[in-house]
Formats: structure tokens, C-alpha cells, sequence
């Protein structure tokens, strides 16, 4: 089968998309899915340089990719709930070396769910990381209400302009940092201020909010303590907490660990089937090119989402 692999660490140059790497079987527990489309994420150009190799040592050759969309090609002992021919949506396991950066992929059962009926399989596939992973901190961490107030810090991004939409749905107040370019793009999700990080600091505008949601990392996360009200809740997918801080501002702290779960992807399909959730879709590239979407992605700082089309 066709797959984008790496044999070994390094930039660009050691994604190769090859022609006969084996086609994967459906294991205990697994789903074998025929990939349609692939989103690029943050964490497969991180995979590939090596940053996690301690914590995460890959097996050479190893194929990249989480975020996928395709139909069920074969599935596995012990697996209930789906069918051959499916269209289904989910997580790959990047991390294992069985990516979805290929025409097959093997996902867990439990990291699976139907495709959502209003959308191709191009958007579904740029769905799954980004919307779990604001789902899961606004709804599972931060039990955001109806009338608070949160900061979504890169509200242009994969994650960001997800959690925008998710926010609002709730009935929540949304601030918003971004660039001057992507201010009409971020209001138009739902932002109810947004915030040119490069000309305002958030940090001496905004006070006494319920909740922050953290994609960038960095001065930007250190800033986000002093927005909080006392008993806020800070979310970040990038840094641990700062001890000292969070007692200081009496912030409620979580470095969260997205997981994809059939429950997760199923609430997330209600929210797109209903009309209450869209994807924007950055910039699309072949499988022949899966080393140029990931340098895009690191570079670019894209609106939304990088995706990949497998299957044509």
C-alpha cells in the first residue's frame, strides 16, 4: 500500500511517501479502515524530528498521521458497533508507527465513530484531534456554563477556531487571541472580542474570567494565570503548571492529554450534524506530498486545518 513513513528522525527530508509498505491487519480490538483523508497535526512534525523519542520511540519504519476519515475495511476480533463499508472518523495510533498518513490504517475500536452524514470525508478527517481536544477541556475540564467567560488563546488555529464555536454553543462569552489578519475571521466563528496578540497584551485587557484555554504555550501561558477570577480554570494542551502561580491566582490547573472516545466523537458529530460545528480547511495535499503539508503546518501558521487526500 501507499504510505508516508519515516526510517528515521530529522526535518522534511525523511518523510518519503512509498509505494509497497505492508498493508496492516485489524488486531484484537482494532478496526482496519480504508483512509480517505488525513489531518496534519502539531504532534506528527514533532513525532518526526524526535522531540518525544525518549517517551515515545517509534519502530523504523514508521507511519505518521492521527487524525482520519475512510471506511471499514475489516474488523477486528472482539470488535461490536461497526460494519464493513462504514464510513467512520477517528484516531489513528501515530505514536505506534501504524499512522493514517497511508492507504490503511488500524485504529482502536474505542477510538473510533460513524462519520458525521453532513460532511465529506476531507472535513471529517480534519475533525477528530482539534474538536476532541476543545471539547474535552471546555466541557469535561472546564464544565463551562452558560454566561462565563473564557480566553481562547489561537483562535485562528486547528484547536482554536474549533474551540470558539464549541464555547459559544454553550452560551458562553469568548475572547480570542489571534493575528490582525485572522480578527474578521475569529469574530465570524463567534469571538465576542478578539485580541491582536502582536499590538495588545490579553493580559493587562482582560480580568476576572472563568476560564483560559491554552494552545500556545510559553510567556503566553505564564500571562493567562493573572485573567483568571480565584477558582478559574486554566486548560493548556502545551505546558505544566506552575505551581507557584496557580496557588498564588488560585487557579484550577489541567495540562490536558486529548483522547478521542466514541462518546467524545459522538457528541462532536451532533454538534456538525446540527449545524452548530464547521471545520475550515487551511489547504489540502496529495499523500505524494505529505512532507510539504507537515513543513506547511510547522511553518505557516495555517487557518484551521492541514488535511491529506488519500483516496481520490
Amino acid at each position: 500500500m501507499k504510505a508516508a513513513q519515516i526510517n528515521g528522525y530529522g526535518g522534511q527530508e525523511v518523510l518519503k511517501t512509498v509505494p509497497n509498505a505492508p498493508k496492516p491487519l485489524a488486531a484484537a480490538g482494532q478496526v482496519l479502515v480504508k483512509v480517505h483523508a488525513a489531518a496534519a497535526n502539531p504532534f506528527d512534525w514533532k513525532l518526526r524530528e524526535g522531540y518525544m523519542k525518549e517517551f515515545i520511540p517509534l519502530k523504523m519504519p514508521a507511519i505518521l498521521g492521527g487524525d482520519m476519515a475512510g471506511t471499514v475495511a475489516e474488523i477486528g476480533e472482539g470488535v461490536t458497533g461497526f460494519k464493513t463499508g462504514q464510513a467512520v472518523y477517528g484516531m489513528a495510533n501515530a505514536a505506534g508507527g501504524q499512522g493514517s498518513f497511508a492507504e490503511f490504517t488500524p485504529v482502536k475500536a474505542t477510538q473510533l465513530a460513524a462519520k458525521p452524514d453532513s460532511l465529506d470525508f476531507t472535513a471529517a478527517a480534519a475533525l477528530p484531534l482539534a474538536a476532541v481536544s476543545a471539547y474535552q477541556a471546555l466541557v469535561d475540564h472546564m464544565d463551562l456554563q452558560a454566561g462565563q467567560k473564557i480566553l481562547i488563546h489561537g483562535g485562528a488555529g486547528g484547536i482554536g477556531s474549533l474551540a470558539i464555536q464549541i464555547a459559544k454553543n454553550l452560551g458562553a462569552y469568548v475572547a480570542t487571541t489571534a493575528s490582525a489578519t485572522e480578527i474578521d475571521f475569529v469574530k465570524g466563528l463567534g469571538a465576542d472580542e478578539a485580541i491582536d496578540y502582536h499590538v495588545q497584551d490579553f493580559s493587562t485587557v482582560l480580568k476576572d474570567y472563568d476560564a483560559v484555554f491554552d494552545t500556545v504555550g510559553g510567556e503566553t501561558n505564564t500571562k493567562s494565570y493573572t485573567v483568571l477570577k480565584p477558582g478559574g480554570t486554566l486548560v493548556s494542551m502545551i505546558q505544566p503548571v506552575d505551581e507557584a502561580l496557580a496557588k498564588q491566582d488560585s487557579v484550577i490547573y489541567v495540562q490536558q492529554s486529548s483522547k478521542a472516545t466514541p462518546e467524545r466523537l459522538a457528541k462532536i458529530t451532533e454538534l456538525v450534524d446540527s449545524g452548530k460545528l464547521k471545520v475550515h480547511i487551511d489547504k489540502l495535499f496529495p499523500l505524494d506530498r505529505a512532507a510539504k503539508a507537515l513543513e506547511y503546518l510547522k511553518t505557516a501558521h495555517p487557518r484551521g486545518k492541514v488535511v491529506i487526500q488519500v483516496k481520490n
